[in-house]
């Protein structure tokens, strides 16, 4: 029975670069938190260039520092969106 070959090492030339969260920033950017947003945008730019580069391991981090801001951007804009929708609720409900 033959196998297929494995697939390349993340840091070979052929390798395709780490994902960048490139629209996952953006979309957490404009729907959730700006600031959070911004930065992950910043990361996922990085991603391509560094592997084009050759700093595998750089872009490798950028990848996950985009992910990881893309979340915290997310999870803020939901905490922010219940805080708000709870001030509302108390207003609506004080008049």
């Amino acid at each position: 029975m033959a196998y297929p070959p494995p697939p390349p090492p993340p840091s070979s030339p052929g390798a395709p670069p780490p994902p960048n969260h490139l629209a996952w920033a953006v979309a957490t950017t404009i729907l959730c938190c700006l600031p959070a947003g911004i930065v992950s945008i910043v990361y996922a730019a990085q991603v391509n260039s560094k592997w084009m580069a050759g700093d595998h391991a750089g872009a490798i981090n950028s990848s996950n520092n985009a992910k990881n801001w893309a979340i915290a951007s997310a999870v803020l804009g939901v905490i922010v969106g219940v805080i708000y929708f709870l001030v509302a609720m108390a207003g609506a409900n004080g008049s």
